[in-house]
């Protein structure tokens, strides 16, 4: 594959309705370490979750630059990535949204990643449409939905016991744990 293509071909071949239910892709090696990565290795990162939640990745072997004509700059691994069967009861949105905000920067507490105020105006957003879809009032201004929100954000993080943790050192459990007690609260990532 392009390798410029790598994490968006990645990503498609999961969200399909009917993905192959196994795929031997070559990638660049950094890239394939990335989706093999565990927590709280160095290349842990968003696309190690969201591949590992779908998916179970193996590393097969090395490609040494050597092997192509012309060389390329870097060195390559081919993967094996087959589909979970049955897939996850998660929506792929939802699950994605709550990983792009804690994953912003993975070293950082969960608890400082959604202090910023633009992933409160985007959760304040959710919720509102959340309410309007449930057919339930809001508050008639802002400031107070806004508050509103921060609060059951803190209230989350505190109950489920993850505010201190940080992203990098986070399993798929603690994400599920975290994604369904957001939504017992009518927090939404999507």
């Amino acid at each position: 594959t392009p390798y410029q293509i790598s994490a968006p071909l990645v990503m498609k071949l999961i969200n399909q309705p009917r993905p192959p239910r196994v795929s031997i892709l070559m990638f660049q090696r950094e890239f394939a370490l990335r989706l093999i990565a565990r927590p709280g290795d160095s290349l842990y990162c968003r696309l190690s979750a969201n591949v590992q939640m779908w998916a179970n990745v193996t590393h097969i072997m090395k490609v040494g630059k050597n092997n192509f004509r012309p060389p390329p700059q870097v060195e390559s691994s081919v993967v094996r990535m087959e589909i979970k069967n049955p897939r996850p009861q998660v929506e792929f949105n939802e699950w994605d949204g709550l990983l792009r905000i804690v994953f912003v920067r993975k070293n950082r507490t969960l608890s400082a990643g959604f202090k910023s105020s633009t992933v409160i105006e985007i959760l304040e957003k959710n919720y509102k449409t959340f309410l309007a879809m449930n057919n339930q009032t809001s508050p008639a201004n802002d400031e107070s939905m806004l508050a509103i929100v921060k609060e059951k954000i803190e209230t989350v993080l505190k109950e489920t016991g993850l505010s201190d943790k940080r992203a990098g050192k986070c399993d798929q459990t603690d994400f599920l744990k975290l994604l369904y007690a957001f939504h017992q609260v009518g927090i939404h990532f999507s």
